[in-house]
């Protein structure tokens, strides 16, 4: 055991400096999952493996970030420091000969060591304390965010994993190497003038480089726009203006299109659009800011004449064929319960603006908030039965993705440019006035 010690004292630099490495180009890639996801509703990460093991999961819940800013940015600031003091403050230095230093010190057990070999390693260890505060620091935060991710939010992010691994690792490597922790405090001030007045250029270009580049990373990384804001969105209708040239192109286009008979009861309606749906779908949440406006629009101007229609296709195993989100059965079955209530749009509202933090716990919560359903748990399996026969009808469908609309029947799998989506159903409800006698 105490050769291992040694042995791991040894190579410290060598083992800070990889797993510092391993942690930042975890965080890096943390952050290019966490960028894709804000652009593009649709992405699916590499590492959204099954239901239970997802990044998507877990850099989207209420524990990715904080205060808009992803967590996962504070991992890169904190790795690149580490990695700079392992590759700069832990480099060997250049020995002057020993015979113009005197004879070497000679310690029982070790190999005699000369006055600057001695002064580096003094110094390495020194280094090596400040890695271990660091480390420290940093496994207080992996420990608080696994508990979340394995215990609250019950998923498992790779990505994160991997970094819990490179923290743990970091603080018993710098924990074995560290040396004078009791002297760190008073020699703070003097090391970090040290560091930024450094006769070597390489060092002080680095320092000044990692401070420009963490300040500009949190003050520029895009935010999510904050989804409690949902409910207050505007309902305006699209401002895009289409020209005639673009409505003849795009109703061309539709009347040349397939139309699948869904079986679903129209009501009266000229028009009916339905919207394979999954509440814990970012997608979704974005066609329904987007085309909320325009739904109030038709059912305004034209009362009963267009149908607005929700079915359920929840990505998950509890009643579909599988996929990411571990509460959206649940999301589905609260819908229905509070559409008992007359509160249906309310608990959809609720539940797209809570979407990143949906667990079965806080979707009754919302249920008991938004239509005071207090039976939650005795009706579920009986309501589950209902989002199980649309998920069904979806699978017959070959619904490969959320939101899919079937607009009179006309598959539309990915979601239109409102202003397009409005000329859908404006060309709809004119030609079924003009087919009625």
């Amino acid at each position: 055991m105490r050769q291992d010690f040694f042995h791991m004292k040894t190579h410290a630099r060598t083992l800070i400096v990889a797993l510092a490495t391993l942690a930042l180009a975890t965080s890096v890639a943390s952050l290019y999952v966490h960028y894709q996801m804000l652009a593009d509703p649709t992405y699916t990460s590499f590492c959204d493996v099954s239901e239970t093991v997802s990044c998507e999961a877990v850099l989207t819940s209420r524990y990715g970030s904080v205060f808009g800013v992803p967590v996962a940015v504070g991992g890169a600031v904190w790795s690149a420091l580490v990695l700079l003091l392992g590759v700069v403050g832990m480099r060997p230095r250049m020995r002057p000969s020993i015979l113009a230093q005197g004879a070497p010190r000679k310690v029982e057990g070790r190999p005699p060591r000369s006055a600057p070999q001695s002064e580096a390693a003094d110094a390495a260890g020194r280094v090596a304390g400040y890695i271990f505060v660091l480390s420290t620091i940093g496994l207080a935060g992996v420990l608080y965010l696994g508990y979340a991710s394995f215990f609250i939010l019950r998923q498992m992010c790779p990505l994160c994993v991997t970094m819990y691994v490179a923290v743990v690792g970091l603080f018993i490597v710098s924990g074995a190497a560290a040396s004078g922790l009791a002297a760190l405090p008073a020699r703070l001030g003097g090391d970090l003038r040290a560091a930024l007045t450094s006769p070597s250029p390489l060092a002080a270009t680095l320092v000044v480089v990692w401070a420009v580049a963490s300040v500009s990373l949190v003050a520029f990384f895009p935010r999510e726009e904050a989804p409690a804001d949902v409910a207050s969105e505007p309902l305006a209708p699209p401002t895009e203006t289409l020209g005639a040239d673009e409505v003849a192109q795009f109703t061309a286009w539709l009347d040349a299109q397939p139309r699948v008979e869904l079986g679903l009861p129209a009501t009266g309606a000229r028009v009916v659009v339905a919207k394979f749906n999954d509440y814990q779908c970012p997608a979704c949440r974005q066609a329904h800011l987007a085309y909320k406006g325009i739904q109030q629009k038709y059912e305004s101007a034209y009362p009963g004449q267009v149908a607005f229609l929700s079915l359920d296709y929840p990505l998950e195993a509890e009643c579909n064929t599988g996929g990411i989100h571990s509460a959206a059965c649940e999301a589905a079955v609260a819908v229905r319960l509070a559409r008992a209530k007359n509160r249906g749009p309310e608990m959809e509202e609720w539940l797209f603006a809570n979407q990143n933090s949906l667990t079965r716990d806080r979707v009754k919560e919302g249920l008991t908030e938004i239509a005071q359903v207090g039976d939650f748990d005795a009706r579920y399996a009986e309501t589950l039965g209902a989002v199980r026969a649309d998920a069904q009808l979806g699978q017959k469908l070959k619904i490969t993705g959320t939101p899919t609309f079937f607009i009179n029947g006309i598959r539309i799998e990915s979601t239109l440019r409102p202003a397009y989506f409005d000329a859908t159903i404006a060309h709809e409800l004119k030609r079924a006035q003009a087919a009625t006698p």
